[in-house]
């Protein structure tokens, strides 16, 4: 079977070096670290959570390897496995994506527990926000498919609603994105609002909004 989607050392060398870097910070991590280590903040940015030194160290570097193994092997499931030529590019890029964003969390996370004061409370909404502008910029590129994007039943019925659904969904998601990075000057009670709308709207609104176009498209077809 021929691969969906051609890797070669050009295309993969970023993500496998940030995960090898990971694991190679993460054993100097878990050797300095103390014996607990604050992994969780609330929305007002106090720790709320610890976890072990080696979870601490080596947890989020586990997360990007199995991460980047799941890129790999889900488009030879995917019944439409055709299609990946299509977006290659684009596929490869939500892969580095959120890599990247684990990487940089995962550095935070571990020099702050090292003792540096790095405010991950407020760098945090804003890493998470750039990750969801990063993916609004790339939704309209990705052609029909089971795993990636907006996959409702009628986007998955449809090409016509999945690539206008996509094309909204580009600038909700970037929107979103910019919603979750403001949460960093709303105060605490501001900052659940916010997160809450933004969450609302990408697992509402885009649902239903790919519904409307199904059902109008149906009538103009009777």
């Amino acid at each position: 079977m021929s691969s969906p989607i051609k890797a070669s050392f050009k295309t993969e060398f970023f993500p496998l070096l940030l995960i090898v870097l990971s694991f190679v910070s993460g054993f100097y991590f878990y050797q300095n670290f103390p014996a607990q280590v604050a992994t969780h903040w609330n929305f007002s940015g106090e720790i709320n959570g610890y976890s072990s030194p080696f979870l601490a160290a080596f947890l989020l570097p586990l997360m990007m390897g199995g991460m980047y193994l799941l890129f790999m092997f889900l488009p030879y499931l995917d019944p439409r496995r055709d299609q990946y030529a299509a977006f290659a590019a684009t596929y490869r890029q939500f892969k580095d994506l959120i890599i990247s964003v684990l990487f940089i969390l995962f550095l935070m996370v571990g020099f702050n527990g090292l003792g540096h004061k790095i405010n991950i409370g407020f760098w945090t909404p804003i890493l998470i926000g750039a990750l969801f502008v990063g993916i609004g910029l790339l939704l309209n590129k990705i052609k029909m498919n089971w795993f990636m994007g907006i996959r409702t039943p009628w986007t998955l019925s449809s090409e016509t609603v999945w690539n206008k659904t996509h094309e909204v969904s580009g600038r909700v998601f970037s929107l979103a994105g910019l919603l979750l990075a403001a949460t960093v000057l709303a105060p605490a009670g501001g900052k659940i609002v916010l997160f809450i709308l933004s969450i609302a709207v990408l697992v509402l609104a885009l649902p239903a909004y790919s519904y409307i176009l199904y059902a109008r498209e149906k009538k103009e077809k009777k």
